[in-house]
């Protein structure tokens, strides 16, 4: 402050690259951007937990399967059970469901089930079951049932007309003492699916408590969409109620966001209600939309954040019959870095590093974070995984990492091999993926630098077709591979 008196001050001040603010209160706000940054960068780099939801494959296969059959027969509305099956499919708990297409169908779903019961419209073309009249809750008997039936038949016909009524879904009636969320997901035209959290139900568009993320969520981004909203505050217990296991709900907004990212032809997909209490999670009602048949792939919106590239993991046995799991690394290994860094000795980490690192640098979570948290995008790590079937604990053996350099479409390549596992093969074989991922990732040259005397980097990169060039002063060793013309 000060205005003319102080400008000389302020200019030289500007001139060495400290800013400036003329009034007080602007600092301070700049100052608390400032930390909300750092604490938002800090939250980002947690080291997030492990989410298990079946494999890969399996899970895109069974809604593959599903999606082709909505688009076979010419919809883009996916049934009710059939947004369920997509749910079950990632690992999402989903409330029982049975069709029925008749008075005495339900009966007979809702004894099965067993009292009290919902029917709910099962219609191909209805976006919204409340609007026609198309949910009857807390069916007690048999008569309330096909009274229930009756009801909503009459009911869709004269508000939507004949032909969207096929029958009914029969559920069992969820206890009421808990809370009921939303779970979307939406494609935006620059950002790609765009995630909704937040309090659900009927009123969801009134009270309008929710937050947005993109895809793909870890763990501990979940759970800072979560604490966005004014319902987080109830989901952790208030007035004695139990609070709702939170770490379940984290996992099921990761597989969510799996689901939502990894699934293109999904225009829309939402879970209204979501209902968790202290006791239980579970999906009462879902509605995905797809695009239709004429818009292709390369049509979508593309994810803002490049998903996990699954398509680069596979197994694979080493010498003496070594079974591993080569894949991309993912932010929650952190913790497996730490043990594999404690393996290596000072000849292994000199020879990669150019330099002694100690370590306690080398396993830092600061350092890691750089090492496990990466776009993939930008680079490409793998790892080899080992489980040890007598203790059941995982180990990494090696880790290779592709880095794509500024300003050229080539990368450079780098791989260390816990010392106890050389010569069986390991890093022949995550060198030769490396290259592999580099063609397909359409690159035009891998390029890597070792020290003269690391003689089994040079013997692999010669293997692999690499073309070698010492330099001038005999400090290093160059190699390029050239994939345009391999």
């Amino acid at each position: 402050m000060g205005g003319s008196q102080v400008s000389a001050g302020e200019a030289m001040l500007n001139r060495h690259g400290i800013p400036t603010f003329p009034y007080p209160d602007t600092a301070a706000r700049i100052f608390c951007l400032m930390w909300r940054y750092s604490y938002n960068l800090g939250a980002l780099y947690e080291t997030p937990a492990l989410v298990a939801a079946g494999t890969d494959l399996d899970r895109r296969r069974r809604v593959g399967a599903v999606m082709e059959e909505v688009r076979r027969a010419g919809r883009t509305l996916l049934t009710e059970p059939e947004a369920k099956t997509v749910l079950a499919a990632y690992g999402i708990p989903v409330v029982e469901t049975r069709l029925a297409d008749s008075e005495a169908a339900a009966a007979q779903a809702a004894a099965a089930i067993g009292y009290p019961v919902v029917l709910k419209l099962f219609s191909a073309t209805i976006v919204h079951n409340t609007d026609v009249g198309g949910v009857e809750l807390n069916l007690g008997d048999e008569a309330a049932v096909r009274r229930a039936y009756r009801d909503i038949e009459s009911s869709v016909e004269q508000k939507a007309g004949p032909g969207h009524f096929r029958g009914v879904t029969v559920q069992p009636m969820v206890a009421s003492s808990g809370y009921e969320l939303i779970i979307g997901s939406t494609l935006d035209p620059q950002f790609g699916p765009v995630l909704l959290f937040g309090l659900g139900g009927q009123l969801v568009e009134v009270f309008k408590d929710h937050a947005l993320a993109l895809p793909p969520l870890n763990t501990t981004l979940a759970r800072r969409l979560m604490e966005q909203t004014q319902v987080f505050r109830a989901l952790s217990g208030v007035r004695g109620r139990r609070p709702v296991d939170l770490s379940l709900l984290e996992q099921v907004l990761v597989r969510f966001s799996e689901l939502a990212i990894e699934n293109r032809l999904l225009k829309e997909i939402e879970i209204n209600p979501l209902f968790v209490s202290g006791e239980k999670l579970i999906a009462l009602d879902a509605r995905a939309v797809l695009y239709p048949r004429e818009v292709h792939e390369d049509q979508i919106p593309a994810p803002a954040i490049r998903p996990y590239p699954a398509q680069y993991a596979g197994s694979w046995t080493a010498r003496e019959g070594l079974a591993l799991t080569i894949r991309p690394i993912r932010p929650e290994d952190e913790p497996l870095m730490v043990k594999f860094h404690q393996t290596l000795s000072e000849s292994t980490v000199y020879l990669r590093y150019f330099h002694m690192l100690s370590l306690g640098y080398r396993v830092s979570h600061e350092r890691l974070t750089r090492i496990c948290f990466i776009d993939y995008d930008r680079e490409m790590a793998l790892v080899a995984i080992y489980h040890n079937p007598a203790s059941g604990e995982e180990s990494i053996l090696p880790v290779g990492r592709l880095t794509k350099l500024h300003g050229v479409n080539e990368a450079e390549v780098a791989l260390v091999v816990a010392d106890a596992f050389h010569r069986r093969g390991i890093g022949t074989e995550l060198l030769r993926r490396l290259v592999e991922i580099g063609r397909q990732e359409k690159l035009d040259r891998i390029v890597a630098d070792m020290l003269p005397d690391n003689f089994a980097m040079q013997h692999l990169c010669q293997k692999l077709g690499f073309r070698m060039d010492r330099s001038s002063n005999g400090t290093t060793v160059h190699a390029v591979l050239d994939l345009s013309t391999s």
